[in-house]
């Protein structure tokens, strides 16, 4: 779980690394549910309160179809209505979940999982050719989009992705109802560790192709198999989960309705939280900050989300280096997490956030490669001046769009201070949109400037890196280096553990330091309001934000 204080969150990110490290080709006797955390009380059953848990949130679903899913709104839903092989525990390892046994062969090429009794809330069984069929699904569905399946080292992924191969030649086979069987490429360090993502969830092909093109955007088009059924959805004002009582381990879900209600002003959703009527919200705003810091329910704690800027190539002054310089130098980011913000945010110079990522050798990601493009405002106008002259103008004016939370409106403000006081002639206007029209902005590149977010998948800096490979799913800035294509496929291959981190560090340093290619600016910390009759909330390092299946009310 993530803790209030910062310092005991990195090293607990660092343990979790190690654990990964050395275990991620191994889980062949990994136990049953093993990571379920035990819950209080001398009966070992929650007190009789009733178990309906309200909570807030800042965004809207995008989408419940685990081949589109790229946001960690839609990935958290997707976690607690549905399941995996595996799934995270509460110190977001991967536990197994759907699978009952995972064995695998002497090389660790072939990977057979013996599937448990589980339905899907429909009643049908859940089986091996829902898994073949879902991850066989994605690849379809996603194109060249879907690296996870190459990152895991799945057989012919890479082909696949390259359009050598097609979608059913991936290494996945139902050997029969129960028994699923995974061919690997190579040993992959990120096999298991990937599986509990919603990439790699089973997929109903008759409900699917019963829901055609409304699957995953409306409560009654999808289907569950986890530990909550989505009983409601209001598009843009809430939505709702119910215990799913077909669960296989529905015995060990105490909570028996979970709502969720999308409150986009903190000042709003504090007062629904004094009224009674949510039992935690976060994202208390540097305001609200102060005036519940002596409050018993106040907590902070640190996230590994970073927040960022896309440059769209389309837009000319773009392709500058010098400007793209420009734009990163001229933001002072301590004031705008300090001051501003001051919610445990921290400045951000690179990809991979601070307590991350420990080397081989024990040292930080971040400490290692150290501030890439930090620079003074005087730095700042000398690229901009030189950029300027390149291209030929006086100025420019621009755009930047903004998702519609308040954190993300105090920083584009600042932002637009910054820039247009220190880059003379800089003009910048800012468009607020709805977080999942951010997305689908991004998406069909139409935006100048994007106020971006990025939550890592799994705990390894690769989830920071490989978004940016040519054509990746999350590049959403048209950004292409084959050397550092190249560099991230070698990486994806290279066993030795010391030789894999120097290529991870130089990735960074060749898309930030090098390329200059988008502007960091913050790792988000967040102040929240949690009532103390909440019991086992796991909160995830990377994947979805929670897990509701040990939750209860005490």
């Amino acid at each position: 779980m993530r803790v209030k204080q910062k310092g005991f969150l990195y090293l607990l990110i660092s343990i979790l690394i190690s654990c990964t490290v050395l275990t991620g080709c191994n889980f062949g006797s990994a136990g049953k549910d093993s990571g379920a955390p035990a819950p209080e009380g001398k009966s070992g059953e929650p007190a009789a309160v009733k178990q309906v848990l309200n909570v807030s949130t800042g965004a809207e679903i995008a989408t419940l179809d685990a081949a589109q899913i790229s946001d960690a709104v839609s990935s958290t839903v997707v976690n607690n209505i549905n399941e995996g092989l595996y799934r995270f525990d509460d110190k977001s390892q991967p536990i197994l979940a759907i699978a009952e046994e995972h064995k695998e062969s002497e090389d660790h090429l072939t990977h057979t999982f013996l599937l448990r009794d589980a339905k899907w809330a429909n009643g049908d069984p859940v089986t091996a050719q829902d898994f073949e069929y879902g991850w066989k699904r994605v690849l379809r569905e996603t194109g060249p989009y879907g690296v996870a399946f190459e990152m895991a080292g799945i057989a012919n992924a890479g082909k696949i992705l390259s359009g050598e191969m097609k979608p059913d030649d991936l290494g996945v086979k139902a050997v029969d109802a129960k028994t699923l069987e995974v061919k690997l490429d190579r040993i992959s360090p990120l096999f298991v560790p990937l599986l509990p993502l919603a990439t790699f969830l089973p997929q109903n092909q008759k409900f699917i192709e019963q829901a055609g093109d409304q699957y995953g955007l409306e409560h009654d088009k999808v289907l569950a198999n986890g530990p909550f059924v989505l009983s409601d959805w209001k598009h843009d004002q809430s939505w709702q989960y119910k215990k799913n009582e077909s669960y296989w381990d529905a015995a060990n879900v105490k909570l028996h309705e979970i709502n969720v209600y999308i409150v986009k002003e903190p000042s709003a959703a504090v007062n629904l939280y004094e009224t009674g009527k949510l039992d935690r919200v976060a994202g208390l705003t540097s305001s609200l900050v102060d005036a519940y810091k002596g409050n018993d329910d106040y907590e902070k704690i640190g996230t590994s989300t970073t927040i960022f800027l896309r440059l769209n190539p389309d837009v000319v002054a773009f392709r500058n280096e010098n400007i793209r310089r420009a734009i990163s130098m001229a933001v002072d980011r301590e004031s705008l997490t300090k001051v501003v913000l001051n919610d445990g945010s921290m400045p951000l110079y690179g990809l991979v956030p601070t307590g991350f990522s420990v080397s081989p050798d024990g040292k930080d990601f971040r400490e290692i490669n150290g501030d890439l493009n930090k620079g003074t405002p005087e730095e700042a106008r000398i690229f901009w001046k030189k950029g300027l002259e390149e291209l030929g103008q006086i100025g420019l004016e621009t755009s930047v769009i903004v998702a519609d939370q308040e954190y993300m409106r105090q920083t584009a403000e600042y932002l637009k201070a910054q820039l247009e006081t220190n880059l003379p002639g800089f003009v910048l206007k800012l468009k607020t949109v709805p977080f999942q029209q951010r997305i689908k902005q991004e998406k069909a590149f139409e935006y100048d400037m994007a106020l971006s977010t990025w939550g890592p998948d799994y705990i390894d800096p690769m989830t920071y890196l490989d978004m940016w490979v040519t054509g990746g799913h999350a590049n959403r800035m048209k950004y292409s280096n084959p050397k550092f294509d190249a560099l991230v496929a070698e990486a994806n291959k290279e066993l030795d553990s010391g030789k894999r981190y120097e290529m991870l560090l130089q990735l960074e340093k060749m898309f930030i330091e090098q390329d200059a290619a988008a502007v960091p600016l913050f790792q988000s910390g967040e102040v929240i309001l949690q009532s103390k009759k909440i019991k086992n909330l796991i909160m995830h390092l990377s994947g979805p934000d929670f897990t509701y299946k040990w939750t209860y009310l005490y």
